[in-house]
């Protein structure tokens, strides 16, 4: 099952939540039939997603990444609800394989860095909050990192990993979010890079099956951490035949009735979703009729 786990550490000082995002990035994987540079790109980012829309604590909320580096992936969108289900797509999801050396996954260079990542975050006031910053690797999680730092003042440690079998399917996917609270004296710092650095990558250690509360006190060595409990998450979109029908609603008059003059039925697919919707002549007619009352 996949879940995020969130701690303390007992000084007050340090927040920090991991998570095992196996399954909803295995389901993202069937759904675009990502090749495994897509998958570990797409899946970081969803897993990354997952924990910054926990993070918030809205009810209602939600949270999208959106990452335009100019690689060859094109655009990866992600959006995550409050609890931290995720969805999201890449423009790209069929690209050959990029490595930087046999066995690692060159998510870099498959992203690119001549661009940007958006943070929007919906916390159900007028406007969203919207908050830009420049690519440092493409590789996601340091790039997440360098928007809490950049965009929210808050240091703040990311990991992510994913890990793809030789049958193309996930093996592992997961990673961490560690966050310094004001007023945390510089020994505090120091405690968690050498934490981190002693931990080494993410991925090898939920490889060799590590829980997240494991990962948390095996990067956190140095701290007591309390546990708060568990919160499943897994890949959910939010589609609906009405929702495809408010979009169809925007097409506007001309269009809507020149594919009821074409008198074939139209199927639309859900970008997140494997999920299609279709329209015969007589729905659409119900919709151009809908646009007069």
């Amino acid at each position: 099952m996949d879940y995020i786990i969130r701690a303390m550490s007992r000084d007050g000082f340090v927040k920090a939540m991991a998570i095992r995002s196996t399954e909803l990035v295995e389901r993202a994987r069937q759904i675009h039939k990502t090749t495994p540079t897509a998958t570990a790109a797409l899946g970081r980012l969803l897993t990354g997603c997952s924990m910054m829309g926990n993070l918030q604590k809205v009810e209602n909320g939600a949270l999208t990444l959106q990452v335009k580096g100019g690689g060859p992936l094109g655009t990866l969108l992600a959006t995550s609800d409050a609890e931290g289900n995720v969805r999201g797509y890449v423009s790209n999801p069929h690209i050959t394989l990029l490595e930087k050396y046999a066995g690692k996954l060159d998510v870099g260079a498959a992203v690119g860095t001549d661009g940007m990542l958006t943070v929007i975050r919906d916390l159900q006031m007028k406007e969203p909050y919207v908050g830009s910053v420049a690519l440092v690797s493409g590789e996601i999680a340091d790039d997440i990192t360098a928007y809490f730092a950049q965009s929210e003042q808050t240091p703040t440690a990311c990991a992510l990993g994913v890990l793809v079998d030789r049958d193309q399917s996930v093996k592992v996917a997961g990673g961490y979010l560690i966050q310094l609270l004001p007023g945390a004296p510089d020994d505090v710092i120091m405690k968690i890079e050498t934490g981190i650095a002693c931990a080494g990558a993410v991925t090898p250690m939920l490889d060799s099956g590590m829980t997240p509360e494991e990962l948390l006190r095996k990067v956190l060595c140095e701290f007591e951490l309390e546990f708060f409990e568990q919160e499943p998450v897994s890949y959910r979109c939010y589609c609906s035949r009405e929702r495809v029908e408010k979009t169809l609603i925007t097409v506007g008059r001309k269009d809507l009735q020149e594919m009821i003059d074409d008198g074939k039925p139209i199927s639309v697919e859900c970008q997140f979703c494997d999920q299609v919707y279709t329209f015969s002549p007589d729905d659409l007619r119900g919709i151009l009729k809908s646009l007069d009352e």
